[in-house]
C-alpha cells in the first residue's frame, strides 16, 4: 500500500505535466515569449523558454494534496513523525514559490543577477531556520558532527551552489531535466529503502513532472511548434528541490531516516557532475583572468559537442556519467572510507577531462586540416 502512495502521485505528476506543457506552448507562441538567440546559445531558432512554469505548481499541488489525503484520511500508516519535518516542508514550498516568481520575471523581462543571487541566499536560509542543515560530515576531512555556527552557513552555501550548478547545466536539450530526473529517482528509491516515505513522495513527484517536459524538450520539433525550454523558472526550482532532497538525505536525523555511514557522499553523488563542472569552469576562468561569473562555452556539454558528438549523444553520455557516479559511490561507501571515495571521484573526474581534452584537440586539428584542404 505504501508504494501506491508514491506511484499514484507520480503518475498524476506525469499527467498534469502532459496537460500543462502544450498549454504553455500555445500561450508562448501566441504572445511570442521566446528564448533569445545569441552567440552563446546552441540553438539558432526562436523557442519558448517557459516550460519550467509547469514544475513548481504541479509539485506544490500534488505534494500538498497527497499529504492531506495520507494524514487526514489515514488511508495508510507511514510510521513517520510528521511534526519533526513539517516546518521544513512548509519552508520548502515557500522557497519554491519565491524562486518560481523570480524565475518567471527573469524569463519574461530579465532580472539582474545580484537580485537573483540575493533571492537564492534568502530561500537557502529557509532550510537551516526550519531545522534542516548539514550537521554531520560522516568523517569527511576527518570531521564528524558540525556545530550550527558552521553547519548552517555551510548549508546555505551548498544550496546556492546547487541552484546555480543546475542552472548552468541547462544548456543542452534534456540535460538539466535528465540530471535532476536521475537524481530524484535515485534519492527517491533510497528514501523508500530507508522508510522515508514523505521525502520519497516529493522526489517521485518531481521526477514525474519532468517526464513530459523531457519528451517535449528532446523530441519536440520546432517545425510543429512542440519544442520548449525550461528557462530559469524551471532550473532554479529544480535546483532548490534537489538541494532539499540531498541535504535531507545527508542530515543525521533519525526522524527523517536511520543513520547510514556514507549518507553525505551518496546524497551528493547525484550532483557531482554539475558541481564539479561549475568548479572546473570557475577555476579555468580565474586562471585565464576572466570574470568568473561571465558566461562562456566551456561547460561539460560544450566540450562533448566539440569532440564531434551530436546533441543527443552528448546528453545521453553526461546522464550515463552521472548515473555511474551514483552507483559507484553507493557501492564504494560500503567498502572503503568516505574520504577515499571522494578522492576517487575527483581523480576519475580529472582523468575523464584529460582524456576528453585530448579527443577535443584531435578533433579540432582534424577539422582544421579539412578546412585547409578544401581551401
Amino acid at each position: 500500500m505504501e508504494f501506491l502512495v508514491i506511484l499514484i502521485p507520480f503518475l498524476f505528476a506525469i499527467l498534469l505535466g502532459r496537460i500543462m506543457i502544450p498549454f504553455i506552448l500555445l500561450v508562448s507562441y501566441k504572445k511570442r515569449l521566446f528564448d533569445p538567440v545569441n552567440s552563446r546559445k546552441i540553438h539558432q531558432r526562436v523557442i519558448p523558454r517557459l516550460g519550467g512554469v509547469a514544475f513548481a505548481p504541479i509539485q506544490f499541488c500534488i505534494f500538498v494534496t497527497s499529504l492531506v489525503v495520507i494524514f487526514k484520511l489515514n488511508i495508510v500508516q507511514l510510521d513517520v513523525d510528521s511534526w519533526a519535518f513539517l516546518p521544513t516542508l512548509m519552508m520548502l514550498l515557500c522557497g519554491l514559490m519565491i524562486l518560481f516568481i523570480v524565475g518567471i520575471g527573469d524569463d519574461l523581462v530579465g532580472v539582474d543577477y545580484k537580485w537573483k543571487f540575493l533571492t537564492q541566499v534568502l530561500v537557502a536560509s529557509f532550510f537551516p531556520l526550519s531545522g534542516l542543515w548539514i550537521n554531520d560530515l560522516y568523517g569527511l576531512l576527518f570531521i564528524t558532527s558540525l556545530s550550527p555556527w558552521v553547519g548552517m552557513p555551510l548549508t546555505i552555501f551548498v544550496i546556492v551552489l546547487i541552484i546555480n550548478a543546475i542552472n548552468l547545466m541547462d544548456g543542452l536539450d534534456g540535460l538539466c531535466a535528465g540530471l535532476v530526473g536521475v537524481g530524484c529517482l535515485f534519492l527517491g528509491s533510497l528514501f523508500i529503502y530507508y522508510g522515508a516515505w514523505v521525502h520519497a513522495l516529493f522526489a517521485f513527484i518531481t521526477a514525474g513532472v519532468l517526464f513530459p517536459f523531457f519528451y517535449f524538450n528532446v523530441f519536440g520539433t520546432y517545425k510543429r511548434k512542440r519544442q520548449i525550454f525550461m528557462g530559469d523558472t524551471g532550473s532554479m526550482t529544480l535546483g532548490y528541490s534537489m538541494a532539499f532532497l540531498a541535504i535531507s538525505f545527508a542530515m543525521n536525523n533519525h526522524y527523517i531516516k536511520p543513520f547510514s555511514e556514507g549518507a553525505i557522499v551518496v546524497a551528493f553523488s547525484t550532483l557531482i557532475v554539475p558541481i564539479l563542472d561549475v568548479a572546473r569552469v570557475m577555476s579555468v576562468r580565474y586562471r585565464l583572468g576572466k570574470p568568473i561569473f561571465k558566461p562562456d562555452r566551456n561547460h561539460l556539454h560544450h566540450k562533448f559537442l566539440r569532440t564531434g558528438m551530436s546533441h543527443r549523444n552528448a546528453m545521453i553520455s553526461i546522464l550515463l556519467l552521472a548515473f555511474f557516479f551514483c552507483v559507484f559511490n553507493m557501492i564504494m561507501v560500503q567498502l572503503i572510507s568516505n574520504n577515499i571515495v571522494v578522492l576517487l571521484d575527483i581523480v576519475l573526474w580529472i582523468v575523464f577531462h584529460y582524456v576528453f581534452n585530448a579527443i577535443e584537440r584531435k578533433n579540432t586539428q582534424r577539422i582544421r586540416k579539412l578546412s585547409m584542404a578544401n581551401q
